[in-house]
């Protein structure tokens, strides 16, 4: 071997001998760095296990007249003498983002199984926020607070209000109690499943550890208003306007009942004049005979809901057309509110129900 050989030889020799001293180093390196990501992700997942050592869970669901919500969730803890609750308020208020996320993550699984089961996608979480409280009364506790918005948690139909179906799937666990509260103005009007107690504007629900799933809580709220759709007022006696209110619904059903005898009156002198014969349509053939229109099934569902109004005097509720024509109350909603909005119909309410009536001949005209 050359001498330029001898020296290569050496050099790789070397090379070889450094690679070898680095390398417990390096594998010392990538082993902490990979037990510091393990730590990280641990104590991520930590924060929801914590808060669900909780002695007690209250959840508190404030709903809107827009369907949105407002969660406010307090995780409970006996401040005893062992500590716990204050090493858990330390660690909260020093990493509040981190529980936040937590509490994030944990309440979007829950939206996502309802967005399956009410497919409203536009449903999300948002203002997530967590803080910390403690209380004497009635007894000594720590609570961890946790707040944020649920958007179209509810369905709202006009003045009618369904909430609960988006929480398919939710479980109370032991130790956890729900209360669903109405907005201002609105009653519990039904509540599934049976609740633990119930107010004017209030549910609330104690676990028993028992899935709501596949039913999940539902809670119909009303909305009380008047003519003016102002709340309504209890009062000793009828009230000056409903007294006008009646009077006016008097002589609608008056002039109405005056219109269609004054309708049939004249058909019925045209069939005399006529000889009693149907006249002839384009195509030389006659009309059967007691028809009045076209079938229903040719109608829209506009149509239909005007040829109902038309059938029973030019008035109807609005629960007599959804058992009538078969169709469930959203469809029926959607149906008169566009009649609504073309002026084709008008809507009152009466009591706690909707009242449909055809307008009136003369403001039609105008």
């Amino acid at each position: 071997m050359d001498v330029k050989g001898l020296w290569a030889l050496v050099w790789v020799l070397v090379g070889i001998g450094c690679a070898l001293a680095l390398l417990p180093a390096l594998s010392a390196g990538a082993a902490g760095t990979a037990g510091a990501q393990g730590a990280l992700m641990q104590e991520s997942s930590d924060e929801s296990d914590r808060l669900a050592q909780a002695d007690d869970i209250h959840i508190d669901i404030f709903v809107s007249e827009n369907g949105s919500a407002t969660f406010a969730i307090e995780y409970r803890f006996e401040n005893n003498s062992d500590g716990t609750w204050e090493a858990l308020q330390e660690d909260v208020e020093a990493n509040p983002e981190a529980y936040a996320d937590s509490q994030e993550a944990r309440w979007s699984e829950v939206l996502a199984e309802g967005v399956n089961a009410t497919e409203r996608d536009e449903m999300e979480i948002s203002n997530v926020s967590v803080g910390t409280d403690t209380s004497a009364a009635p007894r000594d506790i720590g609570r961890v607070e946790v707040r944020f918005e649920w958007s179209k948690f509810a369905y709202v139909e006009l003045n009618r209000i369904e909430a609960g179906d988006a929480l398919a799937g939710y479980t109370l666990s032991q130790n956890t109690s729900l209360q669903i509260i109405a907005p201002e103005g609105y009653t519990i009007e039904e509540t599934a499943p049976s609740p633990e107690d119930v107010g004017e504007d209030y549910v609330y629900w104690d676990s028993d550890g028992s899935e709501f799933s596949p039913d999940p809580p539902l809670v119909v709220m009303i909305e009380e208003t008047n003519d003016d759709g102002q709340p309504t007022e209890a009062t000793d006696g009828p009230s000056m306007p409903w007294l006008a209110v009646l009077a006016a619904l008097a002589l609608l059903a008056t002039v109405g009942a005056a219109g269609w005898l004054l309708k049939r009156n004249r058909d019925d002198a045209a069939t005399t004049s006529s000889g009693g014969m149907t006249p002839p349509v384009a195509d030389g053939s006659s009309a059967a005979n007691g028809s009045n229109g076209p079938s229903s099934d040719l109608l829209s569902n506009e149509e239909r809901v005007l040829q109902l109004l038309e059938a029973h005097g030019g008035r109807i509720k609005q629960q007599a057309v959804v058992s009538e024509l078969d169709w469930t109350e959203a469809k029926t909603s959607q149906v008169v509110g566009s009649l609504r909005e073309d002026d084709e119909i008008e809507v009152f309410r009466i009591g706690r129900e909707n009242v449909l009536a055809l307008p009136d001949e003369d403001e039609a005209e105008t």
